[in-house]
This record gives C-alpha cells, sequence and structure tokens, in this order.
C-alpha cells in the first residue's frame, strides 16, 4: 500500500539535506507497497516528469524565437 504522506519541505538551495528528506519520505511512500503498485507508482510519476520536460522544451524553443 502506498502512503500518503505530505512532501518535506525543500529549501531555495536544495542541499544534501533536501536529497536525505526525499529519499526518506519516498521510502516511507512505498515501504509496504506491493511489487504492482510500485510500478504503477513509476508510470504516474513518469507521466508527469515527461509532460513537465515536454513543457520545458517548448519553453526554450520559444525563448529561441524571441
Amino acid at each position: 500500500m502506498i502512503h500518503e504522506i505530505p512532501k518535506p519541505e525543500i529549501s531555495d538551495d536544495f542541499t544534501i539535506d533536501d536529497i536525505h528528506k526525499l529519499r526518506q519520505w519516498n521510502y516511507e511512500r512505498l515501504k509496504n507497497a506491493t511489487r504492482e503498485e510500485r510500478k504503477e507508482d513509476m508510470r504516474r510519476r513518469l507521466v508527469i516528469a515527461e509532460m513537465h520536460a515536454e513543457e520545458a522544451r517548448a519553453a526554450r524553443q520559444e525563448e529561441v524565437l524571441v
């Protein structure tokens, strides 16, 4: 079961402590998840990451055209 745990607060500087917080958060979310639940979570997050990457590419393309 994937637990809905609030994401930790990340500093503006994004330090190594922030990385540790994110790793701990992800571990706590997935520690009791089944293999299928983990796969589905990864797929869902991949789709979100791809959307963000596409938005970034489009924004960069607009900057080049301007």
